[in-house]
Formats: C-alpha cells, sequence, structure tokens
C-alpha cells in the first residue's frame, strides 16, 4: 500500500515537472502569451531620416504590438545590404537605380515621395555664395556625397547641367555627412536635397538652384520578401503612401511623386 502510494506521488511529480516545460516553452516562444511584440525593420535612405522617425512614431501609435526600428544610411550602401541577406522588412530609397538593385528580393516598388536639390552653406551664408558658378571657386571648400550615392550622383547631374567643374574636398557616404561638415565649419558649402538643408534648422542656411539646372529626385519605397512579418511590412508602406503620411511628408519639405 505504502510502495503504491509513492509510485503515485512519483507520476504526479513527473505530470507536474512535464507540464511546467510545456509552460515554459510556450512562453518563451511567444506563441500565446500576452504583450508579445513584433518588430520590423525599415531600412531608409538618409535624407528620409527625420520624416519616417515621425512616420515611424505613427505607426507605433496606431498599432501598439509593432515596434519599428530604422536603419538610416546611403541608398546604395542598403541595397548591398539587402544583397547580402541583411535582416530588412521594407526598403525606401532616394533613387530608383539602387531600387532596381534588389528589385529580385522585394516586392513591387511605388514612388511615394520626390525632392529637390539645394547649396547648404553655414549659417548667415559667411562665403557668400549665390549660385552653382561659385562652387567652382579655389578657395571655397564644397563637399558632395560621392558619386555612387543618390545626392552625389544627383549633384554631379546639376552641376553638368550648369556648365560648372568642382572638385570637393571629401565625398560623403550619405547627404546628412554632406550636412554635417558644413554645419561644423569643415566645409562652406555642399549639394544636398532641400529637405536636409531644412532638417539642418538653424545650424545651416540654402541658395536655391534654378529649375533649370535642379534635378527632381525619386522614392520608391517596397517590402523585402525575405520578411517574417508582412503584414506588418506592408502596412508601414501603406502608412508612407496614405494621405496621413503624405502629409508628414509635405511637412518635412518633400514633395508628392511624380505625376509622370
Amino acid at each position: 500500500m505504502v510502495r503504491s502510494r509513492i509510485r503515485l506521488a512519483a507520476v504526479v511529480l513527473v505530470v507536474a515537472a512535464l507540464a511546467a516545460a510545456c509552460s515554459d516553452d510556450r512562453s518563451s516562444s511567444g506563441g500565446s502569451g500576452a504583450g508579445a511584440e513584433t518588430g520590423i525593420t525599415v531600412f531608409a535612405a538618409a535624407s528620409l531620416t527625420a520624416a519616417f522617425n515621425q512616420l515611424g512614431s505613427d505607426f507605433a501609435t496606431a498599432n501598439p504590438g509593432t515596434k519599428v526600428t530604422f536603419n538610416f544610411a546611403g541608398s546604395q550602401a542598403l541595397a548591398t545590404q539587402i544583397q547580402q541577406s541583411a535582416p530588412a522588412d521594407v526598403f525606401a530609397s532616394a533613387d530608383t537605380t539602387n531600387m532596381d538593385k534588389v528589385k529580385d528580393l522585394t516586392g513591387a516598388p511605388k514612388v511615394f515621395a520626390s525632392n529637390l536639390l539645394q547649396i547648404v552653406v553655414e549659417k548667415g551664408n559667411p562665403k557668400g555664395v549665390k549660385g552653382l558658378d561659385d562652387l567652382a571657386h579655389s578657395d571655397l571648400k564644397v563637399v558632395l556625397a560621392a558619386p555612387d550615392v543618390p545626392a552625389g550622383r544627383y549633384a554631379m547631374q546639376v552641376l553638368d547641367r550648369a556648365g560648372v567643374t568642382v572638385e570637393p574636398v571629401s565625398q560623403e557616404d550619405n547627404v546628412k555627412a554632406v550636412v554635417t561638415k558644413v554645419s561644423l565649419g569643415e566645409a562652406d558649402a555642399g549639394i544636398v536635397y532641400v529637405t536636409d538643408v531644412t532638417a539642418g534648422g538653424d545650424q545651416v542656411d540654402g541658395v536655391d538652384i534654378p529649375t533649370d539646372q535642379n534635378v527632381r529626385a525619386t522614392y520608391p519605397i517596397a517590402v523585402v520578401k525575405a520578411s517574417s512579418h508582412q503584414s506588418q511590412a506592408q502596412a508601414f508602406m501603406d502608412l508612407v503612401l496614405s494621405d496621413q503620411g503624405q502629409q508628414v511628408l509635405k511637412s518635412f519639405g518633400f514633395l508628392p511623386p511624380p505625376t509622370s
């Protein structure tokens, strides 16, 4: 009788241990645990930093179970990272060229914004830069984005249209780095997007580029096929394309997508 009770107690202990183990497995996997959070990573061109941070905040408010993390860099660097299987859910590029590089790795891209270029100078424009011609002066330190960066390629197109040759003191990996060098006094001028001058606040000023010499940058966005969170990634893309998203982009100086 005593021996039977001991066996029964042992069986109860084993069952209890197995139940606890199963419970722990469910909790650690997040299968049905309350409060489980989904995270998506958005790879976005550096020029989108301010606007997308706002959109990320808006998205998190509307989708409390989803956290948005951003990777801001030059579009060329982001495209390379995606080609190397970096964990991206959404890709927003500052040009169609870099989006085309990963076309087999993403869903169908959609253009969501456009931008124009502007000369960025130190606050107060101490060198008196009035236009693109001034950037050719040998005593002016000019910094540009590198040729493989969308902003750098656009800048070269602008300078070619104006017939101006510039010898930059440095070529940066992304457009934000150009603004930073000018704001710190390490360069006198650079060519960036209008939105970057706006984001620079009281640290820099902008000098307009005539319409016939300017270039319109086009921004496409797409969901990465390898994403484990397709619905959330698509929801973020939908927000960017929505009227709400377009209003946020406009508030940061972006122009609507080209009509043709």
